[in-house]
């Protein structure tokens, strides 16, 4: 049956349907020739609001990632930390402070080559893309999803930069996402070589370094520019794992690394074939740099303390600023060499101790062991600890590092050991001295002995005060301990200049006759009975010959006569701020202080009666070589120039006649002063050239004793004549002034110059702060010359903080005064108590036992009746 539908009389029959109105249909779906518009509709509707939800979640998500995002502006001004740098005096850097190791080039310094294996490698798209490659975003992106981790990166050099400027290293899909908003607006702001330039730059290299130019410095030991291509293609091989393809750890990985580079060059057509295979072949080439800081590690600790103090710890370590110190690299290493060539002629006289530590013993492996002399370059003349591998009776071999020596009977001859398994066994650690390297590389050494014994040296200038030189122990990586500032040691007879100056200034002169006899000072808890270090008397003798020979007994009677008090007093005003006990002993040297005051004190004499205060720093610049405020020098008249020349006589004596004969051999004009305390624990030799003040001791930590007759003579006076002897090579006209020739001028580079009038040590303790303290200020060369002091009220006075206009200073002379019981101690000037260390308790073994006490009964010489002396 069929069935009839009828049509609606209000629709219109298809034939009766305008054209533009079927077409309109068409175009919305509407028409009756679209039976499932209604579905249509709907999925369009949700299509359309399924985009809009992504689009709105990706507005979300950029508005959350990039909300603490750094602005461009930040980058245009980012400046990274980059090295500060020590120069010596003659221009040559031997140390540096860095919290990051980076040296900034601009883009033209980076050559060619090391900029093309950049790309090569990490980016070949660089010039092209707009700081994301969606390529290899793309391809990393499925590959993460079909793997366990995130490890394909896809970071474009752009997005490399952003990652390590202001991102973390963490994996994660947000870190990504924020990579990418940065490296868009980096490649807005910045052009490609800008972006290139800041690459690499920043860029972390491994074992400290950041940027191209200091991995070149490290790995190569020169500049970039001067790169070969494998050397070039290596240091690009680093960015994508600095610790896992380090050259130094891994060589085979960062062969494979490097090769690979190169085969992408080849690819890109930046090498030709023939380039690539001859750089393939050749090895990895590592030339490392000499650790920094390793030739005078003393001196730049005691600059680093200088300009962390001035001028912040932050500033010092990442500001790039260059140091122009005081320092002279040549004679520094002259002193370096004294001192190892000195201990060890010592270590040698003392005869082989044995007692050596074992690795295998100590439950280490001989294999894996690395000792920290290991990190110094090894080469000839290098005093090194090592570990014995091999021990039979006619060879040793040592291992050193990467390397290995052998020695032979000649080398440990001096052990007055036949044969080397008599006495050394596999895991000793040993100490040798490197003899020579053969052109193979292959090392003779001779053995040494380290039993503990230390020694320290100090040079400096005396017309300006600058330290040229500074050695504070055997081996820094041992020991960071400064054996030179730090250490506070019985100085022995080198007190006794102090004691004659005292005398001197009182009119003693150095034909007076003194009895050199025996002697006994009573005390209140008993008589003290000194006695010479040769135990024998030589009755009347001038004070000049007392003084050469080193004789205890007139130094004692001096100090009696003239009052102990007024000897420390002296000492002071010597610079000498170290604690001192008020007790007669301290004539002969019972005095602990540190080897840099006595130096400093002793270039007083040459100065003719001027002291500078010792500086380690003429100027610091910053990275755009603006330079910073210096640290005023502070100079001062100690003695005068009559009192001063005088003690030039004494102190002459002693190198022409005396206890420092020896040093009479250089042929040169000199004086100084030996030094040898009880039981030999401390040797001393502080002398000077016209020039130069140097100061040389040596001793152990433990004050054990250096042995039977180990005087300063014996003992410290040959390292002195070691560096003295190179630092007087290139002035054999100097001289000492005479009798009536003008006063000394010194040309001083100043920012300050201290206030003529001597500060003057309180003799006891917890003195209150003088306020009042004046300095005249300066900031060019001056020379001092002498004149009549102005009374102290008419001496102007200026605040301590206080900076004034640049102006010649004057640096008024002293008369000389006659000694007489000091003054009660409120009328005696004061001096700040922070410019001395707090007072320290002062071992003084058998002294004690010579019953002095620390409150004498009399207030000059801290003994009942000090008998007359002078003759």
């Amino acid at each position: 049956m069929q069935i009839l539908h009828s049509r609606d009389p209000k629709t219109p029959a298809p034939e009766e349907v305008p054209d533009w109105q079927r077409a309109l249909r068409r175009a919305t779906l509407n028409g009756p020739d679209y039976p499932s518009r209604r579905i249509a509709r709907r999925v369009a509707f949700y299509v359309l609001l399924g985009l809009s939800a992504v689009f709105g979640a990706l507005c979300g998500l950029m508005v959350v990632y990039s909300i603490d995002l750094p602005q461009m502006d930040d980058l245009a001004r980012y400046h990274p930390n980059t090295t500060t740098e020590l120069l010596d005096v003659h221009g040559k850097a031997f140390g540096s402070f860095a919290l990051e190791r980076r040296v900034v080039l601009p883009y033209a310094e980076f050559p060619p080559v090391l900029r093309e294996a950049i790309i090569s490698i990490e980016d070949k798209s660089f010039e092209s893309n707009w700081g994301v490659n969606l390529v290899r975003a793309v391809g990393a992106a499925y590959r993460d999803l079909h793997s366990s981790g995130k490890a394909q990166g896809a970071s474009t050099l752009t997005m490399q930069l952003a990652r390590n400027l202001f991102l973390s290293s963490e994996k994660t899909y947000g870190r990504k996402l924020q990579e990418v908003f940065l490296s868009m607006q980096i490649e807005r702001r910045f052009t490609k070589q800008q972006i290139f330039e800041l690459y690499a730059n920043q860029i972390y290299l491994g074992h400290g370094t950041y940027g191209f130019e200091a991995g070149s410095e490290f790995f190569f030991s020169k500049h970039v520019r001067e790169l070969t291509l494998p050397e070039a293609a290596l240091l690009a091989a680093l960015p994508k794992g600095p610790e896992a393809y380090s050259p130094i750890k891994y060589p085979d990985r960062a062969m494979k690394r490097r090769n690979l580079v190169l085969s992408e060059m080849l690819a890109d057509g930046k090498i030709t074939k023939r380039q690539a295979e001859a750089a393939e072949t050749a090895p990895l080439g590592l030339h490392l740099e000499a650790p920094a800081n390793s030739i005078a590690p003393y001196f730049v600790e005691e600059v680093r303390r200088q300009l962390e103090k001035q001028y912040g710890v932050e500033q010092v370590h990442g500001a790039g600023l260059r140091v122009y110190t005081t320092l002279d690299l040549d004679l520094q290493q002259v002193a370096n060499k004294a001192i190892l060539d000195g201990t060890a002629t010592y270590e040698r006289r003392r005869g082989w101790k044995g007692k050596l530590p074992n690795v295998v013993l100590d439950g280490a492996d001989v294999a894996s062991y690395r000792h920290p002399d290991w990190a110094q370059p090894i080469e000839k003349g290098s005093y090194v600890h090592g570990v014995v591998t091999t021990v039979s009776a006619k060879k040793v071999t040592v291992k050193l590092g990467a390397q290995q020596a052998e020695l032979t009977p000649e080398d440990w001859k001096w052990t007055q050991n036949p044969d080397g398994d008599s006495f050394l066994r596999s895991g000793d650690v040993v100490y040798v001295k490197v003899e020579n390297v053969a052109a193979d590389g292959t090392l003779r050494a001779s053995l040494q002995q380290d039993s503990g014994a230390q020694a320290s040296m100090m040079a400096l200038d005396n017309s300006t005060g600058e330290v040229l030189a500074m050695v504070g122990g055997r081996d820094f990586a041992l020991s960071q301990f400064n054996r030179a500032t730090q250490a506070q040691r019985q100085v022995g007879s080198s007190f006794k200049p102090y004691v004659y100056t005292t005398a001197v200034e009182a009119g003693a002169k150095p034909t007076d006759i003194i009895v050199d006899g025996p002697t006994t000072f009573p005390t209140p808890n008993g008589p003290y009975t000194p006695h010479n270090y040769e135990a024998d008397y030589k009755g009347a003798m001038t004070l000049l010959n007392a003084f050469a020979e080193s004789r205890n007994i007139p130094a004692l009677k001096l100090a009696d006569r003239y009052g102990i008090r007024k000897v420390i007093e002296t000492a002071h005003n010597f610079g000498i701020t170290s604690n001192i006990p008020v007790f007669l002993p301290v004539a002969i040297g019972s005095a602990d202080i540190t080897l840099a005051e006595q130096v400093s004190a002793y270039s007083v004499f040459p100065n003719d009666g001027i002291r500078i205060e010792p500086r380690y720093i003429r100027k610091v610049t910053q990275a755009d070589g603006l330079p910073l405020d210096a640290t005023p020098t502070q100079v001062s008249e100690v003695i005068s120039v009559e009192t001063a020349r005088t003690m030039m006589q004494f102190l002459q004596a002693v190198v022409r006649q005396g206890t420092g004969a020896s040093a009479s051999q250089l042929k040169h004009p000199l004086g100084g002063k030996t030094g040898t305390t009880n039981d030999f624990t401390d040797a001393w030799f502080i002398g000077f050239s016209p020039s130069i003040t140097c100061g040389t001791w040596i001793g152990f930590d433990d004050r054990e004793s250096l042995g039977e007759k180990e005087t300063g003579a014996r003992a410290a006076l040959p390292m002195w004549m070691d560096f003295m002897r190179a630092a007087i090579a290139n002035k054999p006209d100097e001289a000492f002034p005479t009798a009536g020739a003008p006063k000394k001028k010194l040309e001083v580079p100043l920012s300050g110059v201290a206030d003529a009038a001597k500060p003057v040590v309180p003799l006891v303790p917890k003195q209150a702060e003088d306020p009042d303290a004046s300095r005249g200020e300066g900031s060019k060369h001056i020379a001092l010359t002498a004149a009549a002091p102005a009374p102290a009220e008419e001496r102007p006075r200026v605040p301590e903080a206080s900076h004034s206009v640049p102006r010649a200073t004057t640096v008024p002379t002293r008369t000389t005064p006659t000694f007489a019981t000091p003054a009660p101690a409120e009328q005696r000037p004061k001096v700040p108590e922070a410019s001395r260390p707090a007072p320290q308790a002062v071992a003084v073994p058998p002294r004690a036992a010579m019953g002095l006490s620390q409150k004498p009964t009399d207030e000059r010489s801290g003994v009942s009746n000090p008998p007359p002396d002078i003759y």
